[in-house]
């Protein structure tokens, strides 16, 4: 078996394990009301197992970065691919580290969620190895990518215990105007999430059926060594069925889905870029999808999701969640700081000869540490603790993952190298 083979096999299997350990968590939460042992023993028993578990899967996934590491000639952390499968191994560190302080297992149940999401998030992109490009040669890439990602995987326990407290403490009996408004805002955070499990959805979906659509579009590009603009076609592939065509473009190819054998709407004519269509494309499914994922469990639920997890929470302290959510965005904090911030600036000064360029993905950074610094100001100063601390930590990570998904997918910048 080649180092390869070794690599996404580990990988796989650190996938299969996280989800074995989320669901053991739950057992040893919800599963001691209908044991016959002890309760307290029932949970030690179930918990303890679910850990080990999600300790050999942290290993399984290391054996994976090692060997990536070894077989690509640099460390793994230079497309899509591999940095969302670097930040899900940082997230479960961080579970790890944050649960060994605490002990609650209630922490298994959100934070491996989240983890074992982005890895299969991380799954959809290509996973061959590519040769990096000039900009990524540096060891300075290994010092800003680990630490930064290592500081939002901090942040990313921070949400889950955070999204834990608000379900634990919202009254989705509540008719005041805030209760209410809670009440959507945890059922949208929710949906959020749905969101992003509708578009990893869709795409192993159809990856599965082999769909394939090309489309055809001139792409005016400007000369630099003569006045006349040149006119040029561009081929965009897509793997999504195509409800979005790239404005002014024309069918080269494209299998018919659910009886439907043309796009149905074309991109506006504001989206440049032979690929702003295919994007749009992305987004139009995953909150079909999302909404349809949504819609179903409201329908069998028959309540709000949110009220429906509630009672899993019921022998929680809620502020026992408030202060692992706090801690552990104050340990994040810090090394986000350096990663994200500093020594993302030294590389950029050694990659592109300047500090800051004002890149969208700069500017995303430097939004993601300004809202954390207001997050632990009005913690420490103003006495924001509770639902106001856990609305920002959710805010937060929220704004985190449109900084690893939306600028790298969306919008150009010096960082689209990532989205490839």
């Amino acid at each position: 078996m080649s180092l390869e083979q070794i690599s996404n096999t580990s990988l796989i299997l650190a996938f299969i394990l996280y989800i074995v350990s989320a669901f053991f968590f739950v057992i040893s939460i919800t599963g001691k009301k209908w044991s016959n042992r002890e309760p307290i023993e029932h949970t030690k028993r179930w918990s303890k197992m679910a850990f080990i578990i999600t300790v050999i899967g942290f290993a399984s996934q290391i054996v994976y970065f090692i060997t990536r590491w070894i077989y690509s000639d640099h460390i793994p952390t230079s497309n899509m691919f591999e940095f969302m499968s670097f930040l899900s191994m940082m997230i479960i560190a961080g579970f790890i580290i944050i649960y060994l302080m605490y002990r609650s297992p209630a922490l298994g149940v959100f934070s491996l969620p989240v983890g074992f999401i982005i890895l299969a998030y991380a799954m959809v992109f290509p996973w061959e190895a590519e040769p990096l490009i000039p900009a990524l040669q540096s060891y300075w890439l290994k010092i800003h990518v680990t630490t930064a990602a290592l500081g939002e995987a901090f942040f990313a326990v921070g949400f889950a215990t955070g999204l834990m407290y608000l379900i634990r403490t919202v009254n989705f009996s509540g008719t005041s105007k805030k209760e209410r408004r809670s009440i959507r805002g945890v059922e949208f955070t929710i949906f959020v999430i749905l969101v992003v499990i509708g578009f990893i959805g869709s795409v192993f979906l159809f990856n599965g059926m082999d769909y394939h659509a090309e489309f055809s579009k001139e792409v005016i590009v400007s000369a630099e060594d003569s006045e006349l603009d040149q006119v040029i076609k561009e081929d965009v592939e897509y793997t999504l069925p195509p409800i979005v065509k790239p404005y002014n473009s024309e069918i080269v190819s494209m299998d018919s889905y659910f009886g439907i054998q043309k796009p149905l709407f074309e991109a506006p004519f504001w989206m440049k870029g032979v690929n702003a269509g295919r994007k749009l494309n992305t987004v139009v499914w995953a909150l079909i999808i999302g909404t349809l994922l949504y819609c179903v469990l409201r329908l069998i639920l028959r309540k709000p999701i949110g009220a429906s997890i509630q009672p899993i929470l019921s022998d929680l302290d809620p502020d026992d969640l408030d202060e692992i959510s706090y801690r552990s965005i104050a340990l994040g904090f810090p090394i986000f700081t350096l990663g994200a911030l500093i020594f993302a600036m030294i590389w950029a000064h050694i990659a592109w000869e300047r500090f800051w360029g004002w890149d969208p993905k700069e500017v995303w950074a430097l939004i993601v540490w300004l809202f954390y610094s207001v997050y632990l100001h009005l913690r420490l100063s103003s006495g924001w603790q509770g639902s106001k601390s856990s609305w920002l930590s959710v805010i937060g990570f929220l704004i985190v993952m449109f900084t690893l998904v939306g600028v790298n997918l969306v919008i150009a910048g010096l960082h689209s190298y990532a989205g490839v």
